[in-house]
């Protein structure tokens, strides 16, 4: 068998099938188009901001929704509406980079773990299970509240937390491809085995672990909320989503504007990447495709 007849080894790559899937699936456009929009309100956050999101306007101060603030303002005379589109940049980019360090790292361990089995395999996974064995926003507040609070801190949190699922993810499908024939076919090639989980193992799996990806995320944004209302998020005065909600906790009762329209927003994310997560899954899924 020749090095090109390997090369072309079966990889789930991406078909006509899975696209057309998604398109006649309705109900995951709304997903798609939902977060298309929370992307582009962050990254246009300053030509659509009508505020500074840390400018004070203390005679405005906790101002309800109207023509001038939309959203209204909160304690320092924040507009909510320009705190709320910046707090979108800070909350989608935590919640990216922390699942992309997690998916790239988890994925790694688990393809090792699956590839190289035994003794290895035996330590690696008793390793994430102890780590699936903790609550998932524990995990976090412990690993953020012995680095500190800050935007590079809160990251390699969240992403210690999801390494574990990632690692248990690409684990066991790696057990199953590095039985088939093309790989003994590359072993029997002289290929390395950095070279067989690299170019034949991993494009195999990459399909489920971007479908965990994109639920996963959903998920960070959610620590990351949690962690900022306990004080472990991002510090004041840069807006995130979750330091929105702590900051208008104190005056829910008579300013529900400050609570509401943050907590909105996490739940239009998080909706709109679940809906884009279970859409993935039933497009590459044959089963469900069919």
């Amino acid at each position: 068998m020749t090095d090109a007849a390997i090369t072309a080894a079966p990889v789930r790559k991406p078909s006509n099938a899975v696209f057309q899937a998604l398109r006649r699936n309705r109900f995951s456009w709304i997903g798609i188009g939902l977060l298309a929009a929370i992307i582009f309100a962050a990254i246009f956050a300053p030509l659509l901001s009508p505020y500074d999101p840390l400018k004070q306007h203390i005679l405005d101060r906790l101002q309800a929704p109207s023509s001038e603030f939309w959203l209204g303002t909160d304690s320092y005379g924040r507009d909510v509406l320009s705190r709320l589109l910046y707090g979108a940049r800070i909350s989608l980019s935590i919640g990216f980079l922390s699942v992309m360090v997690a998916m790239v790292v988890g994925s790694t361990i688990g393809i090792l773990a699956g590839y190289i089995g035994g003794l290895f395999d035996q330590l690696v996974m008793g390793l994430v299970d102890v780590m699936l064995s903790f609550p998932t926003l524990l995990l976090g507040l412990m690993v953020a509240a012995m680095l500190g609070a800050s935007f590079e801190n809160l990251i390699i949190a969240i992403a210690i937390t999801e390494t574990a699922p990632f690692a248990r993810i690409a684990r066991a499908p790696t057990i199953a491809i590095k039985r088939r024939e093309f790989i003994d076919a590359g072993r029997s090639m002289g290929f390395t085995p950095l070279r067989i989980m690299g170019v034949h193992v991993l494009p195999n799996i990459l399909s489920d672990i971007v479908v965990v990806a994109s639920l996963w995320m959903a998920s960070a944004i959610r620590t990351e909320a949690s962690l900022a209302f306990i004080g472990l998020g991002v510090r004041p005065p840069t807006p995130t989503w979750g330091g929105m909600i702590r900051e208008g906790f104190d005056n829910i009762l008579n300013a529900w504007w400050l609570v509401v329209f943050p907590s909105i927003a996490i739940l239009l994310t998080v909706l709109a990447l679940n809906i884009l997560g279970d859409a993935l899954r039933d497009a590459i899924d044959p089963k469900t495709r069919s």
